[in-house]
């Protein structure tokens, strides 16, 4: 099976090959690779593919510490429409 048009990041569309591309070129850390390939920056955050990059660099360099350059978590924690914010409901 051929993994590397694998979508891992949805809201960037970054593929399981980028992923590997950015490996090869001397990212080691989910931020790293993160600040690469855009991966758990799009709409959601990383509140989709987060676990997937960490688990995925931890596979590919297990000696590192999981927490070595942990990603961070922006707001807003849950999405917010403007409506919502108009009403004064959050």
């Amino acid at each position: 099976m051929n993994t590397s048009n694998l979508i891992v990041c949805r809201c960037e569309e970054v593929t399981m090959e980028q992923l590997e591309e950015a490996y090869q070129s001397g990212c080691c850390t989910a931020r790293q690779i993160k600040m690469k390939t855009r991966a758990t920056m799009g709409a959601c955050q990383g509140r989709v593919c987060r676990q997937m990059l960490d688990a995925w660099v931890h596979m590919k360099n297990p000696q590192l510490p999981r927490d070595a350059e942990q990603l961070s978590y922006r707001p807003p924690i849950r999405p917010v429409t403007f409506g919502q914010l108009a009403k004064g409901e959050v």
